[in-house]
């Protein structure tokens, strides 16, 4: 059952391709108070191929699609700073991001300086785990020691860009002189590790991310991961959003658990998103959760009660009807 659902998930995205124009009616209002979608179509942004973003997206829309009046696709994105810019120029209606991302772009700080965007949340979801990869032989065993090292600071406008340049930041790094930051995707990124082209990778995505399970699977023994936790305080300076998680050893049969930092993800949309349509795609979200977490079982780590707080992002309306 859980690989059907998987399928489903993959064959919502692979509709879309990975262009992401916006399809949608859902302009139209809903009506004051309703907790039901219009008829109409809306697009997801979600993330890289390999990540929790992609088949959680796809599987979210599915989910639309067969329990709302909206038909939802799901695209391929570079994810979180991607997809709100886009987001935001009207080419996708829903967006999966981070939340020191989404927390940057209200505040008009980072990639959005000076320019703060009009986003609110549909829903705080599953926690990021900050996964920090590197070759056993490359001689890294801290953050700061990967200075002169090729390391993998992910997609360009991603999240884990964002993330892996604070990182080496906090560690007393310079991201565009210190390492020779390569700007890959996952699935790049996967291929360079296994071809030693790479010595290591930051990666923020949900437990597990199946590329990073190809890389622990293929290179049993060769790649360890990172203790990043010595740099939690000056990275709650730059946003209080972070905090300590552990990657158990389990997840990706590794020797024992390890400590990292992580960080709440969000569904977002524009302002002027329809109330009934967000009420009802955020009911839904927790209403058929167990659904979604046999897509991927980073879904099983959402709760209602932490739902809610997506400060600094406002809470939509409609979301905060339906959370109620």
């Amino acid at each position: 059952m859980k690989r059907a659902l998987a399928a489903v998930a993959v064959l919502a995205l692979a509709v879309t391709g990975c262009g992401g124009k916006q399809q949608t009616d859902s302009a139209a209002p809903s009506g004051s108070g309703s907790c039901e979608t219009a008829d109409g179509r809306i697009t997801i942004a979600t993330g890289n191929s390999g990540g929790v973003y992609y088949v959680l997206g796809g599987g979210l829309a599915q989910l639309i699609s067969n329990n709302t009046k909206l038909r939802a696709t799901a695209a391929e994105t570079g994810a979180s700073v991607q997809n709100i810019q886009q987001l935001v120029a009207g080419n996708y209606d829903v967006a999966f991001s981070l939340a020191d991302t989404a927390a940057d772009a209200v505040n008009g700080k980072g990639s959005f300086d000076g320019k703060p965007q009009k986003i609110q949340a549909l829903a705080r979801i599953y926690p990021n785990s900050t996964q920090v990869l590197v070759r056993s032989d490359a001689g890294i065993n801290s953050v700061a020691d990967m200075k002169g090292k090729r390391i993998s600071t992910g997609s360009p406008k991603s999240g884990t860009e964002v993330i892996a340049n604070r990182l080496l930041q906090a560690a007393g790094l310079k991201p565009d002189t210190d390492v020779q930051a390569q700007r890959l995707d996952l699935a790049k990124t996967a291929d360079g590790m296994k071809a030693g082209t790479l010595d290591g990778l930051v990666w923020s995505g949900g437990l597990p991310t199946a590329q990073i399970t190809d890389i622990t699977t293929a290179m049993k023994g060769k790649v360890k991961f990172l203790d990043i936790t010595p740099l939690l305080p000056k990275l709650k300076e730059v946003n209080p959003v972070y905090d300590q998680g552990t990657i158990p050893a389990a997840t990706y049969a590794q020797p024992s658990d390890v400590p990292t930092v992580v960080v709440p993800n969000l569904l977002l949309v524009r302002e002027d998103f329809p109330a009934g349509n967000a009420c009802a795609i955020t009911k839904l979200i927790f209403d058929k959760q167990a659904e979604l977490a046999k897509v991927h079982p980073a879904a099983k780590e959402m709760s209602k009660q932490l739902a809610t707080q997506t400060d600094p992002v406002p809470l939509h309306p409609g979301a905060k009807q339906a959370l109620g």
